[in-house]
């Protein structure tokens, strides 16, 4: 680990985003090039599997399978280096490592580098933003994988403010780094030079600010869930599906198991009750070809959710 600590930098700034959020695991998306459905429900998929694990200490394994899961559907990637460091150097701009912009460790390195900021992320003697914030610069100065390092260095922000502060939904912090980028990389850029303090800074007031702009994302999110509860008044008062549409808020990408788990039905019942909302034109289908043997698990999308997260705009 080239830094650790920075003492005293931004313990305050983690007031404030205790506050429950919609789940901007879609908010996540980090990079709007490519808002499409299939694009953003991968990303939301990845984003939950994390968040779902922060309960507990993260291991390099969580990570590959944070990887396997946001890459594999893309095909991006052969099979061979998904969920899988690199093995190859890599390097950031230019046509080689000889006039790159920024070149990453060798190969060889990134096991010891990424075992070394695991034991990190685990500790609990630095506050909460500043360990985010180190361990996401540290991440993509290790540049572990052969693509995705960005969007996975910034679910690991995510990670390690649910697990530290108990929130459920970390503010959308990818959305401000996006409108930001040449401070994100100038930040970057410092913290490889040593200069920990004003990244820590930067990212500490992103959080901030994210966290107290998001509140116009809840109020239109909680619009639209009138709207879809008007498309099921016919539904008896019982009915699991009248119960699904709130988690669908709080998850725009969802499957029949989470959905059972976080309802409390069977599996059998939550299946049935998403059918019905996609009778109501609430949610739809999301069929990728899996990479993974067996067969696959249905995914469902609230496509009137993502989109409007992926055309949020908190100015």
């Amino acid at each position: 680990m080239f830094l650790l600590r920075a003492e005293g930098v931004a313990s305050s700034h983690i007031e404030g985003l205790r506050t429950p959020l919609v789940d901007v695991a879609a908010a996540e998306v980090g990079d709007t090039s490519n808002p499409t459905a299939g694009w953003v429900a991968d990303n939301l998929a990845a984003v939950r599997l994390a968040l779902d694990g922060a309960g507990r200490n993260l291991a390099i394994e969580d990570i590959h399978e944070w990887h396997r899961r946001l890459m594999g559907p893309t095909g991006r990637l052969p099979e061979q280096m998904l969920g899988a460091f690199r093995t190859a150097q890599s390097w950031i701009g230019g046509t080689s490592p000889r006039d790159a912009s920024f070149v990453p460790p060798p190969p060889e390195r990134v096991d010891d580098l990424m075992a070394d900021l695991v034991g990190f992320v685990n500790a609990e003697w630095v506050d909460p933003v500043t360990q985010a914030a180190v361990a996401h610069a540290q991440f993509e100065t290790i540049h572990p994988y052969g693509d995705g390092n960005g969007r996975i260095g910034r679910i690991l922000i995510g990670w390690i403010l649910a697990h530290r502060t108990g929130i459920t939904v970390p503010p959308p912090v990818s959305v401000f780094i996006a409108r930001d980028p040449g401070g994100y990389l100038a930040g970057l850029t410092r913290y490889r030079f040593g200069e920990l303090d004003p990244w820590v800074d930067w990212l500490a007031a992103e959080l901030q600010y994210s966290s107290e702009a998001a509140q116009s994302l809840i109020e239109r999110s909680e619009r639209l869930l009138v709207e879809w509860s008007g498309r099921i008044d016919d539904l008896r008062a019982d009915a699991t599906a009248r119960r699904v549409l709130p988690l669908l808020v709080e998850h725009p990408v969802v499957s029949s198991d989470l959905v059972a788990a976080r309802v409390g039905v069977s599996e059998r019942a939550a299946r049935a009750a998403l059918v019905v909302l996609a009778t109501r034109d609430i949610i739809e289908p999301y069929d990728k070809v899996s990479t993974r043997p067996g067969r696959p698990r249905r995914i469902w999308v609230a496509p009137e959710l993502v989109a409007l997260v992926t055309s949020w705009s908190p100015l």
